[in-house]
């Protein structure tokens, strides 16, 4: 069975968008929604790890030894500056959600498949959260658009 090292993966990205999360929300502080905002979806992460230790507990959380089945997304480690820096920024978050997205995806097929009903309740809420960043990143990403590529020098 591979669901611990996909659980292990799991974990592990979880943690590395909540560091961007952050990496984005200090070094663009001159926008208090995207500072704030981006403060809250790491805090999301944040929760999505801690829901999954009973489940990895369960099953493990194999990826020790693994490096073929790593991340292979390091995530945001310095921001860009002025507003195309941001919205560039803004769109390796996107990258980032839609990498955990599917990555969830994967596990809910498999809690599904071994009617795991505690596994699937952890899957939809994250799932959730995962739509809910995704939306957001869009709608600013649209909101900054024009400004970072027509008017920005």
């Amino acid at each position: 069975m591979k669901l611990p090292v996909y659980l292990g993966l799991l974990a592990e990205a979880e943690q590395i968008l909540a560091r961007s999360f952050r990496v984005v929300a200090e070094g663009h502080s001159d926008e208090p929604d995207v500072h704030f905002i981006v403060r809250t979806l790491a805090e999301q992460c944040d929760r999505h790890v801690e829901r999954l230790q009973p489940v990895i507990g369960r099953f493990g959380s194999d990826v020790e030894g693994e490096e073929e089945h790593r991340v292979t997304a390091d995530g945001v480690v310095e921001v860009r500056a002025g507003p195309l820096g941001l919205l560039l920024d803004l769109q390796d978050l996107y990258v980032l959600v839609h990498h955990l997205d599917i990555m969830w995806t994967m596990v809910g097929q498999a809690a599904a498949g071994s009617r795991d009903r505690q596994l699937l309740d952890i899957v939809e809420r994250c799932e959730q959260d995962a739509d809910l960043q995704s939306r957001w990143l869009r709608t600013r990403m649209k909101q900054s658009a024009p400004q970072a590529l027509l008017v920005a020098r």
